[in-house]
């Protein structure tokens, strides 16, 4: 990890930049010509990059079949099938607590206005299935998406190399109830996610993290009219650490974003030099433990630990750096956290890691990356809903209401609007 101390305010904007990347232009072009190839040769298409960047042969077709569906939880040993129901009931109580209610108002007398909350009616859900095969992800997105009761669930996930599905990928989604899963990966999954093939449903709204790939063809697919949760890119995390945290667990916190892919990162904030040494020191000691170190390695490259003067100094530098998850490693957790304006998720506490949210503790993992926590929320139930507003007059409301839209819609010129009023009302007076 790089180190900085006291850095002058001014030089904050360059240390809050994220990991450099790729030249993003050359990303984008590479993406429109993958969609164009999809939108052109469809299922085609999807077979030739499926042998291309999976290694894997899908002449039996890209659908997953029921017999695979099935098959697949006897792949899956009896303790993580335990442990991923469990995972399962905690992310549904929480969500369950965002369902809508009912809302009516009467503005004024016989006017009344209300509105309903309908679930978008085809999802896609892209699931990472490479190197680590998110099926946590799945979780997060399937349980509100069913929740919502969206009527149609198309999962789109890569193939292994012998052209299967990842099992514990499988065992999630039929506990889910979701049987449209579909071999793809990449920006070619994005694209025929987009604009239909074959064999995959177009659908009306993308849910999903994924690589620099991934996210160019989620926001590359709004340009036609399909929606996105967000603009989720690779993952990162925000510590700060006070004295009073134990430098194992802040460096295990680390390095649990690290893993995630050489394009991740972390921050660490603090205030005492001695925290920060003793961080460094357990993140290379517990480095080399990991089965993913190289790739954590990459990931500490381009992060950096940060000393500065007191609590709320850290507090400002996060809520500008708009953390995917913060962590707060203090000793008055719940104080500081009063102060947070930008982050996608928090984590209070020397005994909340970030790892229980990634899996378990019920809150959604799908959350905005890249300072996008300024404006984006994370994935909830809402997330897979519409809120459509109602309205009905009455003739008291007519009444009411209709003298006042007359003289607004004189006031701008739009003469058409007051008589759409003005008719109503003389035809009352008439009777």
């Amino acid at each position: 990890m790089q180190f900085f101390s006291y850095p002058a305010q001014t030089d904050w904007p360059a240390l809050q930049q994220r990991a450099a990347a790729q030249q993003a232009q050359d990303i984008d072009q590479r993406v429109q010509q993958i969609f164009e190839d999809v939108r052109q040769r469809g299922d085609a298409a999807l077979l030739d990059y499926a042998q291309r960047f999976d290694g894997a042969d899908l002449s039996g077709g890209l659908r997953v079949s029921l017999d695979e569906l099935t098959a697949a939880a006897a792949q899956v040993p009896a303790e993580l099938q335990a442990a991923i129901r469990q995972a399962y009931a905690n992310i549904l109580r929480f969500h369950e607590a965002q369902v809508p209610q009912p809302e009516q108002v009467e503005t004024m007398p016989g006017v009344h206005c209300w509105r309903r909350a309908v679930p978008v009616q085809r999802v896609g859900l892209y699931i990472p299935g490479g190197t680590a095969p998110l099926f946590s992800t799945l979780l997060m997105l399937g349980v509100p998406a069913r929740l919502a009761a969206c009527p149609e669930v198309v999962l789109c996930t890569p193939p292994q190399r012998d052209g299967s599905v990842n099992p514990v990928i499988l065992f999630t989604a039929q506990l889910l109830g979701i049987t449209t899963i579909i071999k793809a990966g990449g920006a070619q999954a994005v694209a025929a996610l987009t604009g239909g093939t074959a064999s995959v449903p177009a659908v009306d709204k993308i849910f999903g993290p994924g690589n620099r790939y991934v996210t160019a063809a989620k926001q590359l697919a709004t340009r036609y009219g399909v929606a996105i949760d967000m603009p989720a890119g690779p993952s990162e995390v925000l510590v700060i650490a006070d004295a009073s945290a134990t430098p194992a667990f802040v460096a295990a916190d680390l390095l649990s974003q690290a893993e995630h892919g050489p394009d991740s990162q972390v921050i660490l904030l603090s205030d005492s030099m001695s925290i920060l040494e003793a961080t460094q020191a357990e993140v290379t000691r517990q480095l080399q433990e990991l089965p993913r170190a190289e790739v954590a390695a990459q990931a500490l490259q381009e992060s950096r630990a940060i000393l500065l003067r007191t609590p709320e100094e850290m507090l400002y530098f996060s809520n500008q750096y708009a953390p995917e998850h913060l962590i707060l490693a203090v000793e008055n957790p719940e104080q500081l956290a009063e102060g947070v304006t930008s982050a996608g998720s928090v984590f209070l506490g020397h005994l909340t890691p970030e790892a229980a949210g990634d899996y378990a503790s019920g809150t959604n993992h799908t959350l905005p990356t890249n300072g996008y926590a300024r404006n984006y929320s994370g994935v909830s139930l809402d997330s897979f809903l519409k809120k459509i507003t109602f309205q009905r007059l009455s003739t008291e409301g007519l009444r009411n209401v209709g003298p006042v839209v007359e003289l607004m819609a004189e006031a701008e010129g739009l003469r058409a609007h007051a008589r759409a009023i003005t008719l109503r009302l003389e035809s009352l007076d008439g009777q």
